[in-house]
């Protein structure tokens, strides 16, 4: 069973910075792709980046293209969501996935796996 652990939230005025982690275990981190997930109060969980299982290859949606970058660390079993000029509509509480693939088409077609850790706030201030 795959184990998701995110940290790396909390609180941050607008134009600020944040680097998330989600840590995993229970199987070959390096041969999966992995994303990032973000739920807002009263909103449907929506996606935010994935990366392959290299690292070459990302994607973003298109509300943190230019102020996000997604990236892993095979060997520490970990990926990253460095977070740049944040905005109070960042606000959410982000959640780390892992694919079932390692393919960055496939996480977007729903090629993942149903594990979810519990997540971390972040909150924007204005």
């Amino acid at each position: 069973q795959v184990q998701l652990v995110e940290s790396g939230g909390g609180l941050v005025q607008a134009g600020g910075s944040l680097r998330l982690s989600c840590a995993t275990s229970g199987r070959t981190f390096s041969s999966y792709a992995m994303g990032w997930f973000r739920q807002a109060p009263g909103k449907e969980r929506e996606f935010v980046a994935a990366i392959n299982w290299s690292g070459l290859s990302t994607y973003y949606a298109d509300s943190v293209k230019g102020r996000f970058t997604i990236s892993r660390d095979n060997a520490k079993n970990t990926v990253y969501l460095q977070m740049n000029s944040l905005k109070p509509e960042d606000t959410a509480v982000y959640y780390c996935n892992a694919g079932s693939t390692g393919w960055v088409q496939d996480f977007l077609s729903g090629a993942r796996y149903g594990y979810w850790g519990p997540g971390t706030q972040v909150t924007v201030s204005s």
